[in-house]
């Protein structure tokens, strides 16, 4: 029988294969990273959907995953996630090309056999703290099986005075599971080191110095305060706190204080971290040269006071130096303390500016210069220098050793 089939026709027929040939080469890669899934592994999930009994999950797989809403609801029940979120879920089973997903073993039914599960695999598992015993709390897990967990292992800052979170619900890894379920310790610190990590790994990828973040304060220390921004904790050195001269930190801040502050310094490989929250705050030092000007006069209070000079603040974060020299109100003296005490108000004169160092060469007005006399200088009634104080009392005993 003759072929009849022109050129055209098989060279469809040969595009046609190529093309299905194609479809399944792509199919079998899409494929090759799903492989099956065990009772109690952790992946990485993205939300296809948000429904109102289910989450919808892509995990990699030939079917979608199922998770219940009701672990990814808040105290008002509203949904914490949207579509295109990525969270860490943990398989449970799959059956009938559905795949069941957890955050965590929830107060359901659970018995000592999933507990267990739970204690192999790492599955997070709910628990309410019922009673506060020797050494922790004593914490109902689901299906009403207790288990113990130690002070250290609750994760939370313990104080004094602080309230015992009796009646809380938290998420829980089971750490030991012996005796068929009579022996269960447990522990949301681990829970909570585990988020940490996944945090500190999220920010390495995206925070960069310069960056404004938010953070809390976690403690202070004469040096500086540390800062919690979610993932890592780093240290606020005190001269990063303001412009100003910051004496007592505790002034200053708080703990537990919200923060917006700039990322300094990022050393992973030492674990080093620094902010700065002066860096968010507008630079005084912007008025130099317009509002406070060579020849200018202001008010200005006395913060500090050295050998060689005294420091007066013009506002916070702006400092200029009175030399000794121009103390004393044309008296020679040996320390700016005779004439000056932190905190005193003084009329002054802006002498000099220095922008490349930031330095402010002040002196005293005429007005001024009479509150920067010295303090036991006294004058005769009739007119005429009697001397310094001291000077007298030393004429005096002088006076005393002759008559003897």
């Amino acid at each position: 029988m003759e072929d009849t089939r022109n050129d055209s026709e098989e060279i469809n027929d040969q595009t046609a294969n190529d093309d299905m040939e194609d479809f399944a080469a792509l199919l079998e890669q899409s494929l090759l990273g799903a492989r099956e899934l065990k009772p109690g592994q952790k992946i990485e999930a993205t939300v296809l959907q948000v429904g109102s009994q289910w989450v919808f999950l892509d995990v990699g797989q030939k079917g979608e995953g199922v998770l219940d809403i009701r672990e990814l609801q808040d105290a008002e029940g509203k949904a914490t996630v949207a579509v295109g979120d990525r969270l860490p879920v943990y398989f449970l089973s799959g059956a009938g090309g559905e795949l069941r997903f957890t955050t965590r073993l929830g107060q359901g039914a659970a018995g000592a056999a999933q507990i267990e599960e739970a204690w192999r695999s790492g599955i997070p598992v709910e628990g309410r703290l019922e009673k506060e015993v020797k050494g922790g709390f004593e914490v109902r897990l689901a299906g009403g099986m207790r288990a113990f967990c130690p002070f250290s292992q609750l994760g939370m800052r313990r104080d004094a005075d602080a309230e015992i979170p009796v009646g809380q619900s938290l998420s829980f890894k089971v750490m030991q599971f012996g005796e068929q379920g009579r022996n269960v310790v447990v522990s949301h610190r681990a829970l909570m080191e585990e988020e940490r990590a996944r945090q500190r790994e999220s920010l390495r990828e995206t925070l960069k110095e310069g960056m404004v973040v938010q953070g809390t304060v976690t403690a202070l220390r004469e040096f500086g305060a540390f800062v919690d921004i979610g993932g890592l904790e780093g240290l606020l050195p005190i001269s990063e706190i303001s412009y100003g001269r910051v004496e007592n930190i505790g002034e200053a801040l708080h703990v537990g204080q919200q923060l917006q502050l700039a990322v300094k310094k990022l050393d992973w490989e030492a674990g080093r971290f620094s902010f700065s929250l002066r860096d968010t705050q507008a630079d005084p030092w912007s008025k130099v040269g317009t509002l406070y000007a060579e020849g200018s006069v202001h008010t200005g209070t006395v913060v500090r006071l050295v050998p060689f000079g005294a420091f007066v603040a013009l506002e916070e974060g702006i400092d200029g130096l009175i030399h000794i020299s121009k103390l004393g109100a044309g008296r020679r003296i040996s320390h700016p303390r005779e004439v000056l005490e932190v905190g005193q108000q003084l009329l002054v004169t802006v002498e000099q500016i220095d922008r490349e160092q930031r330095r402010i060469a002040l002196a005293p007005t005429a007005a001024g210069a009479e509150s920067a006399a010295p303090k036991n200088y006294v004058e005769k009634p009739g007119g005429g220098s009697m001397g310094t104080f001291g000077e007298l009392l030393k004429g005096k005993f002088e006076k005393k050793g002759k008559k003897r």
